[in-house]
């Protein structure tokens, strides 16, 4: 078997799904890719078991056939070969031969028929959204999954859907973020929940375009399909927590800030912070906010203060900084508001601007303070 493909798309198309590939793998074949030739079309897939990911691209071949080739050195290699025609000769045994302008590269192969199979899309549901709508609702909430494995339905994203759009939901038990689309139209009510890993490489594979794309999904996985690259995943079998009960319905003190300053003025005091808590305490009276963080145990300390609009009782409420500074990165406004009732109970962050087919809600819990 023999193909012709260019050295810098097939870099880059490798490089969409090489981040399926786990470092250490139990079964070897799984350190592969898989690579399918068919008349001037090369398809090539990685998995972890758990998510496949294809992609395709147009190559110089005759005949048909498949072979798997390490991920690694196939990767190292194309990384240092400048863009070139290469033709890849495979042997009866799997013995791969890559010749270049100037050279000529030999890597041993795997029998493809050991590679696992993907699983069948059958009795799928199906659903098209843009390509940018499907990469901001990952971003949006994606940071805010745990890392608890003795609670898996919280390490991914949660997605309902219905006739009147799609809502993602992750939390990690601390902070909760829920993200609607009203411009996805879905066949009918259903939920299920995808795993962090996935998302990711749909993030990091897919542009955040105006394209249409595919999702389809089944009882055991999600399949997105977006022109020539295909990602398929199995969904995590848990039950995600009622996350609408400690959504608050009154939060009566409304804080408006500038986001941009809101968020420096974080990370600046929170150098000073407690490394285990990152707690920063806000003092929010008229129209000052102050923030302040400090550390007993080495005796650091960091104030500032920075102008606001508020509404409300004056108030002293502390949050853990690293995880306001991420959420306030997922809100695309010049301001956020911020809703608060009392210092123990959740607050809540929306950007003061949405677009009409979007609403973004943040919760996240307040940390006892530091008498």
């Amino acid at each position: 078997m023999k193909f012709i493909a260019s050295s810098s798309s097939l870099l880059k198309q490798l490089q969409h799904i090489a981040g399926v590939i786990n470092a250490n793998t139990v079964l070897p074949i799984l350190e592969d890719f898989l690579f399918e030739v068919g008349k001037n079309k090369l398809t090539v897939v990685a998995t972890d078991l758990e998510t496949v990911m294809r992609v395709q691209l147009d190559v110089e071949a005759k005949d048909n056939g498949k072979v798997c080739i390490p991920a690694k050195i196939l990767m190292d290699s194309l990384k240092n070969i400048p863009n070139q025609p290469l033709t890849f000769t495979i042997d009866k045994n799997f013995g791969i031969e890559i010749t270049s302008d100037n050279g000529k590269y030999r890597i041993m192969g795997e029998n493809p028929d050991n590679f696992p199979k993907e699983p069948a899309a059958d009795d799928t549901t199906s659903f098209t959204m843009t390509a940018a709508g499907l990469v901001t609702a990952i971003s949006k909430t994606i940071f805010a999954t745990s890392n608890d494995d003795l609670r898996p339905a919280m390490t991914g994203v949660f997605f309902e859907l219905d006739k009147k759009g799609m809502q993602c939901v992750a939390t990690d038990a601390h902070r909760l973020i829920r993200y609607k689309r009203t411009d996805v139209k879905c066949p009918r009510s259903d939920s299920f929940i995808v795993p962090r890993k996935p998302l990711n490489l749909v993030k990091t594979a897919i542009p955040a375009s105006e394209d249409e794309i595919t999702v389809s999904y089944n009882s055991n996985h999600l399949f997105v399909k977006h022109g020539t690259t295909q990602m398929s995943c199995r969904l995590i079998d848990a039950r995600f927590p009622d996350y609408k009960v400690v959504i608050p319905v009154e939060n009566p003190y409304r804080l408006t800030v500038n986001k941009n300053d809101f968020q420096s003025a974080l990370r600046r005091v929170n150098v000073f912070s407690n490394k285990s808590t990152n707690q920063v305490a806000l003092s929010i009276s008229g129209s000052e906010l102050q923030l302040a963080a400090q550390d007993v145990d080495f005796s650091f300390e960091g104030n500032e203060r920075m102008k606001c609009r508020y509404n409300g009782e004056d108030m002293m409420i502390a949050f853990n900084a690293r995880f306001l500074i991420e959420m306030l990165s997922a809100a695309d406004s010049e301001e956020v508001n911020i809703e608060l009732s009392t210092p123990t109970k959740a607050g809540l962050i929306k950007p003061s601007e949405q677009d009409e087919n979007e609403e973004l809600l943040m919760l996240v819990m307040p940390l006892m303070l530091n008498q």
